[in-house]
Order: C-alpha cells, then structure tokens, then sequence
C-alpha cells in the first residue's frame, strides 16, 4: 500500500480537484482512486482534510435522463410528508424530529396536524 501525497491548503499542483471542483467542470472521479489529499491545520484539532482526484482521469458526469428525474422527484417528495398525518410539511422534515413540526409540538390548546 503507498501512501497518498499530501499537500497544504490552497497549494495542490495542476491537474488534481476536489469532487466538487470536478463537478463544477461537469466531470465525475470515474472509480478512480483517490490521487492525493489537502490538509489544513487547525488549531486544538486535527488537520480538515480533502481528497484530491486526477482531473485527467475524470470522465463526464452522466446525463439526467427521464426516469432518474422522477425518481428524484418522488424521494424529494417522500421526506417533505409526514409519517404520522401523511401531509406534505412543505419543509424536509427534520431527521431529528422525525415527524412535522406540528406532529411533533402538538398545540395544547386543541388543534390537530399541520394547517394546509
């Protein structure tokens, strides 16, 4: 096993990116394996660090066709409902929670459920 080039912030040579850099230019990793790393040291922690990909190597990412578009749709459309009242929140619902913000904090005073 080798061990991977690191470089400081800000200081990484042509020719690798970042996975966001690489999707800003329309590119995907590919399965490629990750080329080198950037490390930025912080103070009373570890150094942030951030996998670099050869640019080279990078293929084009692949088209939003139909199917995938409504599949996004529907799981977009899945964590905006609410498990218990089965409404659209019109929020992601919070992960914490688990349910709408009404669900969750019922109104003492009687109402019920989100007000759609």
């Amino acid at each position: 096993m080798s061990t991977l080039p690191v470089y400081r912030w800000r200081l990484a040579p042509e020719g690798y990116a970042t996975r966001r850099q690489l999707r800003a230019q329309g590119l995907r990793p590919g399965g490629q394996e990750v080329a080198a790393q950037l490390e930025r040291p912080r103070r009373r922690r570890g150094p942030l660090v951030a996998y670099l990909y050869r640019v080279d190597l990078a293929v084009p990412v692949r088209p939003m066709t139909p199917a995938r578009r409504a599949a996004l749709k529907r799981a977009n459309a899945a964590r905006r409902t609410c498990p218990s009242c089965r409404r659209d929140a019109g929020y992601v619902i919070p992960a914490a929670l688990g349910t709408c913000v009404p669900c969750a904090y019922p109104d003492p005073h009687g109402s019920e459920g989100s007000a759609q």
